[in-house]
């Protein structure tokens, strides 16, 4: 079998993928934009052949990569980069290789466009906030008209939180339009609740080979906006809801063969039209892992192996690793250079060193979404979790 996989590198936690695939026999050939002498030697060792490109924006140069292990090792099985940014370059080379594993051309604007993601989940019967493409000001007063204040606005194709916007009142509306635009943006009907993710890798027939859920406390985009410290948990258990929720997603989806990360809120209140207090609403899908580090806490959560059981799921469609006795809470906190907190980074490791799993400085690429130092702790439950934010972040 022929894995072709796009930026192993980045994040470099992504060697895991590489080498698990490799355990099982796989033939894993790398395309990036990394000279070879930077690569990691985990990397290195879990790769057939790699070939780096100058820039892997070029999709000329891409192809002939692809074309070139092609000729070299024979029929490409699998093209992959579990990677938001390039989902639809990878789309774009299964069409053009006839890669059947996968998400292809015709159907990635239905992962890539948060407006078109809403008839999916009305398929799932999965509540989803109200929404309208914004055009113009006067276009939006009707929008606001029928749902009010605030709204959100945010890129309709775009990763993370970046680039949206909470509008509370007509004066930020109307300054948000008088800044020039160059990409469709989205507007939302505000759905107060708590955000949780529903990550899961599926088989061929979109079933569940592994669930976990994340909780992530504060607002994603307020922690961009803002520049709030980064704080969230893998909890052991997921609940029946939003199980029921994720499943229902994928499955409308047809998110099959896939690592996802599916976000949804959880009402705090009653919402007409919406659902009841602790209902799951659909808020966007992702069809890549969770970002940074998650992968790995879902590890110490589950006491697993998410990459194996991903690498298991592509050579035999199928969960094989055995499922665990005891579960834990793997919490993440940062903190951000520019604040200062009670506690010293000697007293955190002092305090937890113990049930330290990462602890580490975050690159620049990522401090913005995800703080300049993190701390990363196995823990017995959600009540020693908020026992560690408390004393890392403690002001």
């Amino acid at each position: 079998m022929n894995f072709v996989f796009i930026s192993p590198q980045f994040p470099h936690t992504y060697w895991n993928f590489c080498d698990r695939l490799k355990r099982n026999g796989v033939c894993v050939l790398g395309i990036g934009d990394t000279p070879y002498d930077n690569l990691s030697s985990e990397l290195k060792g879990a790769l057939t052949e790699y070939y780096k490109v100058e820039s892997l924006e070029n999709y000329d140069e891409v192809f002939r990569a692809c074309a070139f292990f092609s000729f070299k090792y024979g029929k490409i099985d699998w093209i992959e980069s579990n990677n938001e940014y390039w989902l639809e370059q990878d789309a774009r080379l299964r069409t053009d290789f006839n890669v059947t594993t996968g998400i292809r051309a015709d159907r990635i604007n239905n992962f890539k466009h948060k407006s078109t993601m809403k008839k999916f989940y009305a398929d799932a019967h999965v509540p989803s906030a109200k929404c309208h493409l914004a055009s113009t000001f006067e276009d939006a007063l009707g929008f606001v008209a029928e749902v009010g204040y605030p709204i959100i606005i945010k890129p309709d194709i775009g990763v993370g939180a970046s680039d949206t916007h909470k509008i509370r009142n007509e004066e930020e509306l109307a300054a948000f339009f008088n800044e020039p635009r160059h990409v469709q943006y989205l507007m939302e009907e505000f759905i107060d609740g708590e955000l949780f993710s529903y990550d899961a890798i599926t088989s061929s027939t979109c079933e569940p080979l592994f669930e976990s859920m994340t909780s992530w406390p504060p607002s994603i985009m307020d922690i961009v906006n803002d520049e709030l410290e980064l704080v969230y948990y893998v909890a052991g258990d997921v609940p029946e809801g939003l199980k029921k929720a994720g499943r229902a997603t994928v499955k409308a989806f047809g998110a099959d063969r896939r690592f996802v990360h599916l976000e949804f809120f959880r009402l705090k209140a009653d919402r007409e039209g919406i659902g009841k207090k602790g209902d799951f609403v659909g808020l966007e899908v992702n069809m890549r892992p969770a970002g940074g580090y998650t992968p790995d806490m879902m590890n110490f959560a589950h006491s697993i192996d998410v990459y194996q059981i991903y690498a298991d799921m592509v050579t035999s469609d199928a969960r094989l690793f055995p499922y665990p006795e005891k579960e834990y809470c793997c919490c993440y906190v940062s903190r951000r250079d520019k604040n200062s907190y009670v506690h010293t980074h000697e007293e955190i490791l002092a305090k937890y060193g113990s049930k330290m799993v990462m602890c580490e400085r975050i690159p620049e690429i990522l401090s913005g979404a995800m703080g300049n130092q993190m701390y990363t702790a196995k823990l017995e439950n959600e009540a020693e979790a908020n026992e560690f934010i408390a004393f890392v972040l403690g002001h």
